[in-house]
């Protein structure tokens, strides 16, 4: 379980702090997939940096299974079973993809059995398995390559920042499948930031940021309806919170 206890972050800006996440309380459950959405420069991917290690709150604490790991690291965090996946992909010049999922997996693969994530979000292993993770591959290649290790893994807590973004029609499509097989066969938490339609549809509960702050929060059947009654935009998430996440 996670927990975050009056969590802030704030950055410096030209008339002084500015608060991105202002005093926040959110737990997310064993055994839940739970989409974190809301309309842009509420916080979003702020939070999952916060959860993922990649930055500290100014104030507040950060619980993983009871245990405080708000001054933890990414190694540290990612030891104790939170995986992330960020919105663009790191590149690794010289790290083969089978490399990548070996060292993902913590364990030496077989390459038949490395084969198996990359099918798993779509990918002709064939053709990707001996290719390096640089600059040859595609965003969207990219961005399921890393999902792939994130499902090798296999971790307590996958964390996506907008796992859809930068990716052909086709690989959204199957990145849907991907993200229900994981629903059903894993053991862990699922936490999605993004604002896509079917990703929310998918959802076990669904959480809306705006202005650093928690304006709902609740399962998917009661959170759901009210977004799209909003607007008959849902991808265009500024006109999506019109009027639930007002400024």
């Amino acid at each position: 379980m996670l927990t975050l206890e009056n969590v802030s972050f704030e950055v410096q800006a030209e008339k002084g702090q500015k608060g991105i996440i202002r005093n926040m309380d959110l737990t997310i459950e064993d055994h839940k997939f739970v989409v974190i959405t809301g309309p842009n420069g509420g916080g979003k991917s702020t939070l999952a940096k916060l959860i993922a290690g990649i930055e500290r709150p100014t104030a507040g604490k950060i619980y993983f299974d009871g245990v405080d790991i708000t001054e933890k690291s990414i190694t540290e965090r990612a030891n104790m079973g939170i995986s992330f996946a960020f919105q663009q992909p790191v590149r690794f010049k010289g790290i083969q993809v089978l490399d990548l999922i070996r060292l993902a997996a913590k364990k030496a693969l077989s390459p038949i059995d490395a084969c198996q994530y990359l099918s798993e979000v779509g990918l002709c292993a064939k053709d990707y398995i001996n290719r390096e993770v640089n600059a040859s591959l595609s965003g969207g290649e990219l961005k399921r390559i890393e999902i792939a290790s994130v499902l090798a893994r296999a971790t307590k807590m996958s964390v996506f920042d907008e796992p859809e973004a930068g990716i052909d029609l086709w690989s959204f499509q199957n990145l849907i499948q991907v993200f229900e097989r994981m629903r059903k066969k894993t053991n862990g938490s699922i936490l999605i930031i993004s604002h896509q339609e079917r990703i929310l549809n998918i959802a076990d509960e669904i959480v809306v940021i705006a202005d650093g702050q928690i304006t709902k929060q609740g399962p998917k059947d009661e959170i759901l309806p009210q977004l799209l009654g909003t607007t008959s935009a849902v991808d265009s998430c500024d006109r999506f919170y019109q009027g639930g996440a007002q400024r």
